[in-house]
């Protein structure tokens, strides 16, 4: 069924139109939209990663949310701007306008259905920018709408405390944490008798303050496996504690938008 990891007592589009409209404090209600990306992740991991991650985070902290929290996910928009990534089969993405346009069409609706507080939480690298421009555009359109884009990785959780330093400092796809997270969330997906390992060059301290690539890169750049870390050390135990601190994080961060009072403009 289309909820996935969400309960379906807390997935949007299985409300009636009537029931969307009855729904009380929509104002205060907090619409969740996972965004991922179908992008190649290695030979021992699936396209989907970023898309399973986000709706499976988000899924989960849905399904923890206190009842008194008012809060609703929508289906996850799967396919991103994923161009670093597109010399590899498997790959589907679309342009960055397209996506723009997207974020702020499904904005308006939210908006339109008269809930003021969204949440975008974004698991793919290569387009917090464009989640970033939809919003403000959308705050600029609506005086009293609340939309925060947010990475489903930037809140606390413990997946750092599993890595080695090279790989906190290196590692950007398919690499230690998103293996084990994936072990967790879809163990039939992944295939660990693939793994490899791939770092790229550390650059110039004085242009990079960890050594990651400050300049513009594409996947292929690092190597012929689209790896970029070293997975080889995940468990799904690790997997499961990461999810856990996630999951934990988000249904404070939830919580916090339901009873947050962001100021409205006042209109001319």
């Amino acid at each position: 069924m289309l909820h996935g990891y969400t309960p379906p007592h807390r997935f949007l589009p299985y409300l009636a139109w009537t029931e969307v409209e009855a729904l009380p404090d929509k104002a205060n209600t907090v619409i969740v939209l996972p965004v991922g990306a179908i992008e190649q992740h290695g030979p021992h991991l699936p396209c989907a990663v970023d898309s399973i991650i986000t709706a499976g985070v988000m899924g989960h902290a849905l399904a923890a949310l206190p009842a008194s929290v008012p809060a609703f996910g929508m289906h996850p928009v799967v396919y991103g701007k994923s161009d670093e990534h597109i010399h590899f089969p498997g790959t589907m993405l679309v342009d960055g306008v397209t996506l723009l346009n997207t974020m702020v069409a499904l904005g308006e609706s939210v908006y339109r259905a008269g809930f003021r507080k969204w949440l975008i939480v974004n698991a793919h690298g290569g387009q917090p920018q464009v989640m970033e421009m939809a919003a403000r555009e959308l705050r600029i359109r609506h005086a009293d709408f609340t939309v925060l884009p947010h990475f489903v990785w930037r809140v606390p959780n413990v997946a750092s405390s599993f890595m080695t330093d090279r790989e906190r400092r290196l590692s950007m796809h398919a690499g230690h944490a998103e293996t084990a997270i994936l072990m967790a969330l879809a163990p039939d997906t992944v295939h660990m008798q693939h793994a490899v390992a791939s770092y790229p060059p550390e650059f110039p301290k004085s242009l990079s303050g960890d050594g990651r690539p400050s300049a513009a890169w594409t996947a292929r750049d690092f190597g012929p496996s689209g790896v970029i870390g070293d997975p080889h050390p995940a468990t799904s135990e690790q997997g499961q504690a990461i999810l856990d601190s996630l999951v934990h994080s988000w249904v404070q961060g939830i919580t916090d938008l339901h009873h947050l009072h962001w100021p409205a403009r006042d209109v001319p």
